[in-house]
């Protein structure tokens, strides 16, 4: 479904983070291009499991997930599961562009995100402002090609 993005190298990565104002250490590189990776919304639980091995606990993954996305390189997600996932932030985009629709199988539960354009939604004169102002996440459910 998702496919990952394509690999940016650690030195941009460090200098990506240092000009937003935080000191580029190997941990926060690391969890960048761990998300890159995986191309899809993370756990915190996935992104221990895919760091572990390179020496990354889990205490050192969770606070540097949640240093990148006070600084805007991450953001979390709720599939309505009450499990954060945390996904790589459009750097393009400002934050409330960036958002963007995701699938979720509800049979084996993966992820994808969609193109911003893959659904659609007006506001009618009776709909929530947040729906007017587009401050909603979307969220479509259904059985992925390979559980279809």
């Amino acid at each position: 479904m998702a496919q990952a993005k394509p690999r940016t190298s650690a030195e941009e990565i460090r200098g990506r983070i240092r000009e937003r104002g935080l000191r580029a250490t190997a941990p926060r590189v690391a969890v960048l291009q761990a998300l890159a990776r995986l191309g899809r919304p993370a756990t915190h639980g996935d992104l221990t499991a895919e760091l572990g091995p390179e020496g990354w606990d889990r205490a050192t993954v969770y606070r540097n997930l949640v240093d990148l996305t006070e600084a805007g390189f991450a953001r979390r997600v709720d599939m309505g599961d009450h499990l954060w996932r945390f996904e790589l932030q459009d750097e393009r985009a400002v934050h409330a562009e960036s958002e963007h629709p995701h699938f979720l199988c509800d049979s084996c539960g993966e992820i994808a995100c969609l193109p911003r354009d893959a659904v659609q939604v007006l506001a009618s004169a009776r709909a929530p402002r947040a729906l007017k102002k587009k401050n909603v996440q979307i969220q479509v459910k259904g059985r992925c090609d390979r559980c279809a």
